[in-house]
């Protein structure tokens, strides 16, 4: 059994734990799920310690036969853009348990419930990033949506029904379009290489053109609204603004980048040729999902709903890297993912401490909290800048390697999406004003700062936005050679500079 099975057990493990607790004693629940998380990310950093930064191909691998008459196989194995995603999953997940301690008093079911549901959502997620093969990678990307409808309609506050309901509809309609090319190209494997779905050996078929436009399409779109992507974006606002914060961190921070990783893990590796089709119209709607959102966020008066479109505007910008198909835009793609994890689980983590006091999401009534909430208010500012990409903060050498690999094949692309940086400053700089500064709104004068428990679960988070801004290449190291094999793979290379004149 390799260290990648033991992982995605060890949170399986731990929910079936809790139930040895009794239910009544909450305290000892909490309590026992952020040490077994814990335990996860220790054997995760063990993995990452194993790593062979030199290796392009799969480590860790593991293979079983499962449904042998159709060649289905539990296939696990991680490269250095599967490593980075799952220690972004265990860092994240004993942070939002610690911090999101009261979320689950006065939901529909049990805390108990709540954590389970938490270190279920965990498992899945490190699985979905370990899979190498394409049915347990679809199965793991449909089952994934329990738990987060669960938590969702079950904890969350507002619509959340009707919010909850959405995400799954949403995300069941692009899981059939990919059952559909799943199938698709089983078929193919089968009357070319006896039938697999192994990605490696997939990656070897000879698709005609109009078929392996209909495969990519189907994949990509499950992907785009997972992502989201606009315009499969309209399911996230109200998810966001329903669902408690620990599960918007995991939601936005982690499970959506399931969207993103399958266009590089899949779209790319195995319909190279469809995704030189499809890459200019992929790079029109990455611009539109960076304006869009920066637009929608700057008229937001709502603090979650904030952090929801601008999230489609980093969005935006991860698949503008992807699909550069330059290296160093997938490098810069992949670095995105994980600190925009980080940015938004700052975001999402302080906010909600912020609507817990004041019993409001609205922004106009955190006004002076600088002076009220002093570490409180920094925390928020410090995530606002990263979101905003200010350069010391890590946002801002994902960004940077994003727009410098866009603009070596799509200098155009790369002009538009330089203005989402020009509109993240005034989404976010309007904010922390209206927050932050000021005279203290009404209502505001008895709010408390964070407490002890607080600043423990938010302090990891600010330290590592701050060192990955100005250390980020112990991460880059780990992605730099899988994203050039992924490249190549492709049939893709970097652009030669251009000769001076």
């Amino acid at each position: 059994m390799s260290l990648v099975t033991v992982l995605e057990l060890t949170p399986l493990i731990s929910a079936v734990l809790l139930y040895a607790i009794p239910k009544g004693n909450t305290k000892l629940i909490k309590q026992a799920a952020i040490a077994l998380s814990v335990v996860a990310l220790g054997i995760s950093g063990l993995i990452a310690y194993r790593f062979d930064t030199n290796a392009t191909g799969m480590q860790f691998v593991e293979s079983h036969n499962w449904i042998s008459n159709f060649g289905i196989k539990y296939a696990v194995g991680i490269d250095g853009l599967a490593l980075v995603l799952i220690l972004l999953t265990t860092i994240l997940t004993p942070i939002v348990l610690l911090a999101g301690w009261n979320e689950a008093e006065g939901g529909r079911w049990s805390v108990r419930t709540f954590y389970v549901l938490m270190l279920i959502l965990e498992s899945s997620m490190i699985a979905v990033f370990a899979a190498t093969d394409v049915f347990l990678f679809y199965v793991i990307f449909e089952a994934m949506l329990i738990p987060v409808y669960l938590l969702i309609g079950g904890y969350g506050r507002g619509e959340r029904a009707a919010a909850a309901m959405k995400f799954l509809l949403y995300s069941l309609l692009g899981g059939l379009l990919m059952l559909a090319a799943v199938i698709g190209i089983y078929i193919i494997s089968t009357n070319q290489i006896g039938g697999t779905f192994e990605t490696a050996k997939l990656a070897t078929l000879h698709i005609d053109s109009l078929t392996e436009n209909c495969l990519f399409l189907g994949f990509f779109i499950a992907f785009a609204i997972k992502a989201p992507l606009w315009p499969f974006h309209t399911w996230l606002p109200g998810a966001a603004k329903s669902a408690t914060p620990a599960t918007s961190v995991l939601l936005l921070g982690v499970l959506d980048k399931v969207g993103t990783y399958g266009m590089i893990r899949f779209c790319i590796t195995l319909f190279p040729h469809a995704t030189k089709t499809f890459t200019p119209l992929i790079i029109v709607l990455s611009i539109i999902s960076i304006l869009y959102g920066a637009f929608l966020a700057i008229g937001q008066r709502d603090i979650n709903g904030l952090i929801a479109f601008t999230s489609i505007s980093h969005f935006g910008f991860i698949v503008l890297g992807i699909f550069s198909m330059t290296s160093q835009g997938l490098s810069g793609a992949t670095l995105y993912m994980v600190n925009h994890g980080f940015s938004t689980a700052a975001l999402f983590l302080v906010a909600g401490w912020m609507v817990a006091r004041r019993n409001s999401s609205q922004i106009e009534d955190f006004g002076g909290l600088q002076r009220i909430t002093p570490v409180m208010a920094w925390s928020f500012f410090i995530a606002g800048m990263s979101a905003l990409a200010l350069p010391g903060i890590s946002s801002f050498v994902s960004e940077f390697l994003v727009l410098v690999g866009t603009f070596t094949r799509y200098p155009v692309a790369a002009i538009f999406g330089t203005t989402g940086i020009v509109l993240a400053a005034l989404y976010v700089l309007i904010t922390v004003q209206r927050s932050l500064h000021g005279p203290a709104a009404p209502g505001n004068e008895g709010i408390s700062d964070l407490n002890l428990r607080e600043k423990i679960a938010i302090a990891p988070v600010i330290a590592l936005l701050v060192i990955m801004g100005f250390f980020p290449k112990p991460v880059l190291d780990w992605i730099n050679p899988s994203s050039t094999a992924t490249m190549q793979a492709a049939g893709y290379s970097d652009p030669l500079p251009k000769a001076g004149k």
